[in-house]
């Protein structure tokens, strides 16, 4: 249970309250060092399924952590921009926080809804009809990038260009979900048609 790809998704987790505190701290760098224990933790995400496959080292264990691992880092994140940017006033456009709010609850919604679905495609025994696509490898990197440069807000370009960023990453949000869908309906009718 404790191979290199687990101890590296558990790091992940207890980076989570590091990342809360750097975020909340009142100094001018701690949200560049938020940011960057944000990317870092968006990295083992990347290097623990690596090393799993690469060393063939996955485990139940990790399989179960490492998107739990995942999604309450990214919900975290989204939280703590989405409080920040309802409070935060541009001089261009005073609502600029409708246009993170409203991304982070689609995304957030989605994550539970593909989750549900892919327990319930396990459950059935079709969990490989809802592999991660292109599209969802996109709009995590898109996601992350959007996030990152949210959380860091050097300056008003790198808001804006976060903004537009995680706009996008939603865009791909509703189109992954709607294929994960898609792919899972047919079993929903064959089972439906089976009662």
């Amino acid at each position: 249970m404790f191979n290199l790809p687990n101890i590296l998704t558990m790091l992940r987790l207890c980076l989570i309250p590091v990342f809360v505190l750097l975020f909340y701290l009142p100094s001018e760098s701690s949200n560049f060092y938020a940011a960057c224990v944000f990317v870092i933790a968006a990295f083992t995400d990347w290097l623990d399924g690596f090393l799993a496959r690469r060393l063939k080292l996955s485990t139940k264990f990790g399989a179960f952590l490492d998107p739990v691992a995942d999604k309450i880092i990214v919900c975290t994140a989204l939280v703590l921009i989405v409080e920040h940017y309802s409070l935060y006033r541009d001089v261009l456009y005073s609502h600029l926080g409708k246009f993170i709010t409203i991304p982070a609850m689609i995304i957030v919604a989605r994550e539970i809804t593909v989750s549900a679905l892919r327990e319930w495609m396990a459950e059935i025994g079709k969990r490989a009809n809802v592999a991660v696509s292109w599209i969802g490898k996109w709009k995590t990197a898109i996601q992350l990038l959007a996030i990152s440069g949210l959380i860091w807000r050097a300056n008003e370009i790198m808001i804006y260009a976060g903004v537009v960023a995680l706009i996008i990453a939603t865009v791909l949000t509703i189109w992954s979900m709607l294929l994960y869908l898609k792919a899972a309906f047919v079993f929903m009718v064959e089972d439906n048609s089976s009662h």
